[in-house]
């Protein structure tokens, strides 16, 4: 178990053997979350807030594994991993497998909806809602009601440029900001609170025909929130 406290970058470092998704598909969102970013949540969740070490921790849409397993390299008692895409669970077992993980993790394909029980902290990078929209309000309502605490990444509405910057320019990469209305109604009806908003940079490489750049660059809201 990880007692000490971890360097960030070394927990970038081995976050960045997790490979990505061999296949991914536009139409479930499937974007690898960056290494820097995973790291900046986990970082949060275990040393500011305690949320990680001995704890029991669920990542709901887990890809690849790559959150799940910076938890358990982080020092938490049991991580389970659930993902619809039987390819993406596959790669997150062997992925375990190669960081040495995988007696601590679980791995289960299928839909979040099948999950019950009650898990410390609830992890997660559900869908943005680009290709269908509100398709993360179905991980934010079960996220609440498995966990005790959930931290869970929302695009931005928009594009803004200023805050880009000044997340370039920050130490820590990360900024704290407002919820926005309809997070803050929403987490209330499904039996939450809102205890912390932070913005960190994302960025991912071109991975679809319609993908117009060679990288994309973009703020995202980390949502910490508390069931009730």
């Amino acid at each position: 178990m990880q007692e000490r406290l971890t360097r960030k970058l070394d927990l970038e470092r081995m976050l960045q053997k997790v490979k990505p998704h061999p296949e991914p598909s536009p139409d479930l969102e499937q974007y690898t979350i960056p290494a820097d970013a995973a790291a900046t949540l986990l970082y949060i969740a275990a040393y500011a807030n305690k949320d990680i070490i001995r704890k029991r921790v669920i990542d709901l849409g887990c890809g690849t594994g790559r959150l799940a397993i910076g938890a358990a390299f982080l020092g938490a008692n049991e991580v389970m991993g659930i993902d619809i895409d039987k390819t993406a669970v596959k790669a997150a077992y062997e992925n375990s497998l190669k960081t040495g993980f995988a007696k601590k993790t679980q791995w289960i394909a299928g839909d979040i909806d099948s999950i019950r029980g009650n898990f410390d902290t609830v992890l997660q990078n559900p869908p943005f809602g680009v290709q269908k929209r509100g398709a993360d309000r179905k991980f934010i309502a079960k996220a609440l009601e498995l966990g005790n605490v959930v931290y869970s990444l929302h695009k931005r509405p928009g594009e803004d440029l200023t805050l880009v910057r000044k997340l370039k320019t920050t130490s820590d990469g990360v900024i704290t900001v407002s919820a926005s209305t309809f997070m803050k109604r929403f987490v209330e009806e499904n039996g939450g609170r809102i205890e912390g908003v932070f913005a960190l940079l994302m960025t991912i490489p071109r991975m679809f025909d319609f993908h117009t750049k060679g990288k994309h660059e973009f703020p995202v809201d980390l949502y910490v929130m508390r069931r009730k």
